[in-house]
């Protein structure tokens, strides 16, 4: 069984997965990280090259490796709900938690960051992160099994409920302890 972290930028994926992996004591690995190795670019050259179309083929086919897995935590990219076969594949053997954050704590978190490129154009940041967090917000929330609201609370409090939640869901046959 994996657990497979969801949701925009900004609201915590990669943070949390790296607590979480060392609470747990298995790898979180970074499905953003695994596409630019990959490449051997980095995700704005990828984009730059290929387009995000581009990009989305590669993500996909990195769901499809990492769903493979077992007993691993997966950071997923903001967008890997695009393709319904993402989440399809990744559902298979996981619990899937959305982690979300209001689109001010998202704009404070990542603003100025050159990890990516811009999904809209013609748009302030502000603008862009309201737009395309309302389009996505439908496909988080039908992609998850769970939900976690990451505004005012700490990595490690959010880390405590996705413990909580592996060791209590009803679905879930946990090989995970903390």
């Amino acid at each position: 069984m994996n657990i497979v972290l969801i949701g925009y930028r900004g609201t915590g994926k990669s943070v949390i997965g790296a607590i979480l992996a060392k609470r747990l004591g298995i790898r979180c690995i970074s499905m953003d990280d695994e596409i630019a190795n990959k490449a051997g670019i980095s995700i704005p050259e990828i984009v730059d090259q290929f387009g995000w179309p581009g990009f989305r083929d590669r993500e996909s086919a990195e769901a499809r490796d990492l769903a493979s897995l077992d007993n691993i935590i997966i950071d997923t990219g903001g967008g890997i709900i695009e393709r319904p076969e993402n989440i399809e594949v990744l559902q298979k053997n996981a619990c899937v938690i959305w982690l979300k954050a209001s689109v001010e704590i998202i704009v404070a978190r990542i603003q100025g960051g050159a990890g990516r490129p811009a999904l809209t154009q013609a748009k302030t940041f502000t603008e862009e992160v309201a737009e395309v967090l309302e389009r996505r917000t439908p496909r988080y929330r039908s992609a998850a099994n769970y939900e976690i609201d990451t505004d005012n609370v700490t990595p490690e409090q959010i880390v405590d409920t996705i413990i909580e939640i592996v060791k209590t869901s009803s679905f879930i046959q946990s090989p995970f302890t903390a």
